[in-house]
């Protein structure tokens, strides 16, 4: 009776005992796309106490104070860059502690957003479209100037999250209530008065 031959190991057979194999499935497939799982501004059902509607209510209010704070976050580090004259060195300093901060408040805010079942803003141009502060120009302004925009960008935050903060608080929202009075009034507050000290009546350039 004729003995059977096993048949050759192929390459690849041998690449897989050697583990080559399973380290190239292990490489990231590139160029992958799929349908939206959750569309923007719509929110999926979470357990955790509030109504569908309140939640859609806050979800929109706070992609609003989302969009004008990641609004603000930049122009903080605009100024940070270009601020020049006499105070160059605290403002340089005191405008990226404050970027820090409001960069902190973002991601609180945007966590929310997702607690909430909704979907948080985020890409630029989608931010863009939805903030209300006004840009700046990409060129250098005086300092005076500098200053005047970062305090009515806070102040237009700060007047959407209390009246936001208000209406959690007539539907029961405690979790969104508190963040924007705790995190957002209390950081914005606290930061226009720092800025706010270092006004003059002549440009420090």
């Amino acid at each position: 009776m004729a003995t059977k031959t096993a048949a050759p190991k192929s390459a690849s057979s041998k690449a897989s005992k050697n583990g080559y194999h399973a380290q190239a499935e292990n490489q990231p497939i590139l160029r992958q796309r799929g349908p939206i799982i959750q569309e923007y501004g719509t929110v999926r059902n979470i357990p955790i106490g509030v109504e569908a509607s309140v939640r859609k209510e806050m979800v929109d209010g706070l992609n609003q104070i989302l969009a004008d704070t990641i609004t603000l976050t930049s122009m903080y580090k605009k100024h940070h860059w270009q601020v020049s004259g006499h105070t160059f060195y605290q403002l340089h300093l005191l405008f990226d502690k404050h970027y820090e901060e409001q960069s902190e408040l973002i991601d609180t805010i945007a966590e929310r957003i997702q607690i909430l079942g909704g979907v948080a803003t985020g890409m630029p141009a989608a931010v863009a479209k939805l903030s209300k502060i006004e840009n700046p120009p990409d060129g250098v302004e005086e300092v005076p100037v500098q200053i005047s925009r970062l305090l009515e960008a806070h102040e237009l935050i700060l007047n959407e999250s209390r009246e936001l903060a208000g209406k959690a608080d007539e539907a029961g929202d405690d979790g969104t209530n508190d963040m924007l009075i705790s995190d957002i009034v209390r950081t914005g507050e606290l930061q226009v008065w720092f800025v706010s000290s270092h006004l003059v009546d002549e440009p420090l350039v």
